[in-house]
């Protein structure tokens, strides 16, 4: 099986390549290396079932034969990320999104689109179901992101219902582990670098606004279900951890975990920033038969093994 990952060499994307060539799908990854790093990847180049390609899917598409499937991960998907890139963030999520979609009715190839849980914005439902419409400001500080998800869902879905592709969507909540980037300013490497180095453990706001996370084993196990279950498609499917925990319950477990005695720094709430997130995956159980399985303490310890080992590169390289 023929396998396209647009945003290949991301957080996410590269573990989904990992595991497609471990069930002996032959992987394309496609990436602009924007956010990405080709060091992500770069135990992968050798693999004769996997090709890199550096290209940037608002261009075009790449021209590929013989195509059997097209995961579209190219996206930031941070808020350092589309902050830093945000004109960029809307074209992938639209003229991006639009490529993809045409190659996939070219070729044939199942399509599933990674949206966002962000495309419920601060939520007035809790926790979030799929048919929920959200609560988003379309010029607000996060719409670049936000409304370029929104609108990949809408096109998406046009060319499920008119065009006959083999299309489903993921709303993803909130993923950690291995890869994370720990400067892309997520929760979870910011607590783990600062708590390593010593450094205040800063929280937005009071620390009482909640989070749900989900490992990135889990949340790959998710995409490749959502993928290959012929129910879901036409469908849009939550995946992420219902466990919710609130930002300073987190922050505390990380420095537990470390035995770490930096301070926790309380700053000025975020504009805008989601109060509660938490993702209702009855759909996701039922259609794939899928939950996550890692528990947070398991995940938090295997995602410090890998930061402090990237910290320790970084520090005997300078």
């Amino acid at each position: 099986m023929h396998t396209l990952v647009a945003g290949g060499a991301g957080f996410i994307g590269s573990h989904l390549c990992d595991k497609l060539l471990a069930l002996g799908h032959r992987v394309t990854a496609v990436d602009n290396l924007l956010t990405g790093s080709i060091d992500n990847i770069k135990h992968l180049l050798d693999n004769k079932d996997f090709q890199f390609i550096r290209h940037d899917v608002v261009e075009s598409a790449p021209v590929l034969g013989g195509l059997d499937a097209i995961f579209h991960l190219a996206s930031p998907a941070s808020p350092v990320g589309y902050w830093t890139y945000p004109l960029e963030t809307m074209l992938v999520n639209s003229t991006g999104t639009h490529n993809l979609l045409k190659l996939a009715a070219a070729t044939g190839a199942k399509y599933l689109l990674t949206s966002t849980s962000e495309a419920y914005g601060d939520p007035l439902e809790h926790p979030q179901k799929e048919s929920y419409r959200g609560n988003v400001n379309p010029v607000g500080p996060r719409s670049c992101y936000d409304e370029g998800k929104r609108y990949a869902e809408a096109l998406s879905t046009l060319y499920v219902e008119k065009y006959g592709v083999d299309g489903r969507i993921v709303r993803i909540f909130n993923t950690y582990g291995p890869r994370n980037n720990p400067e892309d300013g997520r929760m979870v490497p910011n607590f783990v670098t600062q708590a390593l180095t010593g450094k205040p453990v800063t929280i937005y706001g009071d620390g009482n606004q909640s989070r749900s996370l989900c490992y990135v084993s889990d949340m790959v196990e998710g995409l490749i279900k959502t993928m290959m279950t012929k129910e879901a498609r036409g469908q849009v499917i939550n995946l992420g951890n219902p466990d919710e925990r609130t930002v300073l319950q987190v922050a505390m477990l990380i420095r537990e975990l470390i035995g770490s005695s930096s301070p926790v720094e309380f700053l000025a709430g975020r504009e805008e920033e989601v109060y509660r997130r938490c993702p209702d995956i009855t759909r996701a159980r039922q259609v794939l038969n899928w939950e996550p399985a890692v528990l947070l303490r398991d995940g938090l310890i295997k995602t410090v093994d890998w930061i402090r080992e990237q910290l320790a590169i970084t520090a005997a390289n300078k």
